[in-house]
């Protein structure tokens, strides 16, 4: 029997589409095949269309998700235009797959979860950390370890060009219109106030972005292993030309503490560390921008005199094309992704429990 294809259609063309999203699609030619591209940069769509051998080119979503044939439509664009790209999909009966953050605001997510179901398709949010083999393994070991004493979760991260530009060609080109960048600048304030109660001119502003953006994936890690917090116990925000947070988030047994922020520095430090007693787990990312980086996870124990440790690498198969093989699976089996808009919904209470003690 053969295996069925899935066709997909790809809207934004940026940065995480030509490094990670279209070759992994490419890589994957029993699974999928990239039938469209959009992106509101025309220059942009016929350099990717040609790259990619698409024919099927547009610069308006909504013209993109009536196309007949597609079965998925991959939602990579800016984080303010995610839901109504995605309600769109799912109004012209297209599976979605959302990159990270899925929406800006709650509203946005119940607004997609009802088109989802309206329409019944399926809708998952790029979450691929939460796919790695690795981090798998690791919340298999959690869960065997005695009683949980102390969290750390940590991402704190140097320029994303540190590791795309040695590794990567990205290309743009300067011919977006000016209303459109302010029209984009303009939902991203109307959307945080929403969310936030924050204006622009809040020194929280710039952090709720950070925390939809690059803390969101240490959460949504966090909750699968421990579950959801009963609150934020005190945060703490500097800003000394670069923006770090650390937050404490009670557990009621013991404590997480939460730390991110973004700097010069070429490394990429990401990890998530569980304490026990006599036994610690901790699974450690690299950056995402070069694939094949391994996930690995390192186990500390204490036996009798006996201090042991030792790294788990299960695969260097790498967490984008896991999180695709899992997506293919479902699709094509019906099955309920559980990377759902209702799981990201909880990390956006996480922010906002966040930003209300640093308010």
């Amino acid at each position: 029997m053969t295996q069925k294809i899935l066709n997909v259609g790809v809207i934004g063309l940026g940065e995480v589409a030509q490094v990670i999203h279209l070759p992994v699609l490419e890589a994957l030619p029993h699974q999928y095949r990239i039938a469209a591209l959009c992106d509101i940069s025309p220059k942009l769509v016929a350099y990717l269309g040609e790259k990619y051998r698409v024919t099927n080119l547009y610069t308006n979503a909504s013209e993109l998700v009536k196309q007949a044939d597609l079965d998925v439509v991959f939602v990579l664009n800016s984080n303010e235009y995610h839901t109504e790209c995605a309600i769109a999909a799912a109004n012209n009966n297209k599976h979605v797959f959302i990159e990270k953050p899925m929406c800006l605001t709650e509203k946005e997510a119940d607004a997609i979860i009802a088109a989802r179901d309206r329409n019944n398709v399926k809708v998952m949010v790029g979450y691929m950390r939460r796919y790695a083999a690795s981090f798998l393994e690791a919340v298999q070991l959690i869960k065997e370890m005695d009683s949980i004493q102390y969290v750390r979760v940590r991402d704190i991260i140097g320029p994303n060009s540190s590791f795309v530009k040695p590794t990567s060609h990205v290309v743009s080109f300067d011919d977006i219109p000016d209303a459109l960048k302010a029209d984009k600048q303009k939902r991203t304030e109307q959307m945080v106030l929403e969310a936030t109660g924050l204006e622009r001119s809040s020194p929280y502003f710039r952090l709720y972005l950070l925390l939809c953006g690059l803390s969101s994936h240490d959460l949504s890690l966090m909750r699968e292993v421990l579950g959801m917090p009963s609150r934020v116990v005190g945060a703490k925000m500097t800003n000394n030309g670069s923006v770090f947070l650390t937050a404490i988030l009670d557990y009621e047994q013991f404590a997480v503490t939460f730390e991110t922020g973004t700097d010069l520095q070429g490394r990429f430090d990401a990890h998530l560390e569980v304490y026990a007693s006599n036994k610690s787990v901790k699974v450690e990312y690299d950056t995402p921008y070069i694939r094949h980086l391994p996930t690995k996870v390192t186990v500390n124990e204490t036996i009798g005199e006996t201090f042991s440790t030792s790294v788990i690498r299960p695969t260097l198969k790498d967490p984008y094309t896991l999180e695709l093989d899992y997506l293919y699976n479902v699709i094509t089996k019906d099955l309920p992704p559980k990377t759902s808009p209702e799981d990201f919904k909880k990390d956006l209470e996480i922010f906002k429990m966040i930003i209300d003690a640093l308010k």
